[in-house]
């Protein structure tokens, strides 16, 4: 019996491992987004943080402002969906496939 919880529990650090250095690789892996045909461009890394936005010149006059914001959320907003989808792709990998407990994303 204490074989199999000294087992299990090398699992656990195992996979906690796994999980930090996934955390470490989603860090350096980034999405592009674009809204508006690709009048505005965003790149995000895999811990959301925006590392770049592109806006088409057309967009910086005063009447287009609330085109701009509309195609920035947008952007936003696929960029986040875009790097929730990688992050779980890549948990898979890591769990083998087993789902994360509701509520429970990466990074942690």
């Amino acid at each position: 019996m204490m074989g199999n919880m000294g087992n299990m529990m090398k699992k656990v650090q195992e996979m906690q491992n796994k999980m930090q250095e996934l955390q470490k690789e989603l860090e350096n892996k980034t999405i592009e987004a674009n809204s508006g045909g690709g009048m505005v461009s965003i790149i995000m890394n895999g811990k959301h943080q925006v590392q770049s936005i592109n806006i088409d010149p057309s967009l910086l006059n005063e009447n287009e402002k609330d085109v701009l914001e509309d195609l920035l959320k947008a952007a936003l907003n696929q960029a986040k969906e875009k790097v929730d989808e990688m992050s779980a792709e890549e948990m898979k990998k890591v769990t083998g496939g087993l789902p994360l407990p509701p509520g429970m994303k990466l990074p942690f």
